[in-house]
């Protein structure tokens, strides 16, 4: 190769290597680094993570993760979402710069996901898009409507007496084993036709107890609209604790895009136990019952989030079915009266009814909707208007009469109204009505079409005059289905098809 070429094959070899050097732009990747002190059950303390926030993931060795809970100057208090089985004093652990967050979308729609939205379905990986934090503000009063439609659950007796709306947090109450879980299941199944997503948090429950809830839903068809998101008992406690917030986070992405989502937390209890425990290990004081004293801040800020937004937000709505577990019926209990003040209502659930074999064992006197009767659909204010009071009314003239034989008339006619009402009010489980079939029901039985009928053959009675008014008097039920007003004449049509339809069994 001759001198020349030489040079101008170096100056063409400069030349490109000028033009890389002006187009690089150096990335140096700035990572603080800490290391584990002490590690605990369910928790860690770390040294070094001088610029760590609130709320932050931080990755440990064997990509474990934590969430920094205790942020101190000298010291970092983490709780582990995964185990913490090989982890050690002097391992390195990593921040992430981002709080903890979880993915949304309709991704998750049918699948069961833990608290960080990590599938344990054997479905496949979530491929979500968009992420959000775990814990966000609620939204202002001025971005908030008021609670005016009504949230369908398919039972007589919460439909007709204890009316739930779109965007209220309404307490499921009541001993264990007495059916608070089927109220809530219940109510996820009859959104089967409707426009309403459902998400069912369970958090520190067995597993076998979640996957039986899984079964039942998707051999209802009520998985496809559905999310579970749950952390079982078996789980770190740190896991457990943040898993309500996510179920809240993701219903919150359904809210925004203008939809109407229910969520169902089961249980609270547990929660508020795995907080307590949590608070415990990182030695933060202890106050009444053991729990910290910011123990009631825990479930306030969670069911602030849930409201009806307003219509140039898109007018989405988010409703919480929170359970709690009493022991002996004492609701008057710490954590009890902690939700019972937060939310706007509760269902109270009754042992003794429950052993009685009076399903659902809700008792009305105890029960409230703080809402009430804004969310009901007209044709329900027509016929069940009065029914709540005459029904307590009854059941404390019941407890009286079995003091005294002497009874007049008029109290043996309320006394037997109010036990075919009693029987008209029992429900099977996994047997959501319409709204049509609960007003047919409510009518035959203010009307008296019961009244000659045993208590043992009115079951049978109600499902024939459901039948029949379905079948013999579609448009009105069309009418009902749609929240019109009824009249008097529509009464007496209900009441004509289910005197016909009584006979039948007669």
């Amino acid at each position: 190769m001759e001198i020349h070429e030489l040079d101008k094959t170096l100056s063409d070899t400069f030349h490109i290597l000028d033009e890389n050097l002006e187009a690089y732009e150096p990335r140096l990747e700035v990572r603080e680094v800490g290391t584990i002190s002490y590690v605990g059950p369910g928790t860690v303390r770390v040294v070094g993570l001088r610029g760590v926030k609130s709320d932050e993931l931080i990755r440990f060795p064997g990509d474990r993760l934590g969430m920094a809970f205790n942020v101190h100057q000298k010291e970092t208090g983490v709780v582990l979402l995964d185990e913490s089985e090989g982890l050690q004093a002097g391992d390195e652990v990593r921040r992430t710069g981002r709080v903890l967050d979880i993915p949304v979308g309709e991704e998750l729609l049918g699948r069961v996901v833990d608290g960080l939205g990590r599938p344990l379905d054997d479905l496949g990986v979530i491929r979500s898009e968009k992420r959000l934090p775990v814990e966000r503000p609620a939204p202002p009063i001025m971005d908030r409507l008021p609670v005016t439609v009504p949230l369908q659950t398919g039972l007589k007796v919460v439909d007709a007496l204890i009316p739930i709306g779109r965007g209220q947090r309404e307490l499921i109450i009541g001993d264990r084993q007495t059916g608070k879980t089927a109220i809530a299941i219940d109510a996820m199944i009859n959104q089967k036709q409707g426009d309403v997503i459902c998400i069912y948090c369970a958090a520190g429950k067995r597993a076998s107890a979640v996957a039986r809830v899984v079964a039942d839903l998707r051999e209802r068809g009520a998985m496809g609209y559905s999310i579970i998101v749950t952390s079982t008992e078996e789980d770190p406690p740190g896991l457990q604790f943040i898993t309500p917030y996510a179920a809240t986070t993701m219903g919150e992405y359904f809210m925004e895009q203008g939809r109407d989502v229910l969520v169902v937390f089961d249980d609270l209890t547990r929660h508020a136990r795995a907080y307590r425990e949590l608070s415990l290990l990182l030695r933060r004081p202890p106050g009444r019952e053991a729990y910290p004293g910011d123990i009631f801040y825990i479930h306030s800020r969670l069911l602030e989030r849930f409201t009806h937004l307003g219509e140039e937000l898109g007018g989405g709505s988010l409703s919480a079915l929170p359970i709690i577990e009493t022991e002996a019926q004492n609701i008057s209990a710490y954590i009890p009266t902690n939700l019972i003040s937060i939310t706007d209502g509760q269902v109270y659930l009754s042992p003794e009814l429950f052993q009685k074999g009076i399903l659902p064992a809700v008792e009305v006197g105890r029960s409230v909707s703080r809402v009430g009767g804004k969310t009901q659909l007209l044709a329900y204010r027509a016929v069940a208007g009065d029914l709540r009071l005459s029904y307590s009314q009854f059941e404390e003239l019941e407890t009286f009469a079995r003091f005294g034989t002497q009874l007049d008339e008029e109290t043996r006619r309320t006394l037997e109204r109010g036990r075919r009402v009693r029987e008209i009010l029992k429900q099977p489980q996994y047997q959501p009505m319409s709204v049509a079939e609960q007003v047919a029901a409510l009518v035959a039985v203010n009307e008296g079409v019961f009244d000659s009928l045993e208590t043992g053959k009115i079951g049978e009675a109600e499902k024939k005059v459901r039948q029949a008014v379905s079948s013999e008097i579609p448009a009105l039920c069309e009418k009902i289905e749609k929240g019109e007003k009824i009249s008097q004449e529509d009464i007496a049509s209900i009441k004509e098809v289910a005197e016909k339809a009584v006979g039948r069994v007669e």
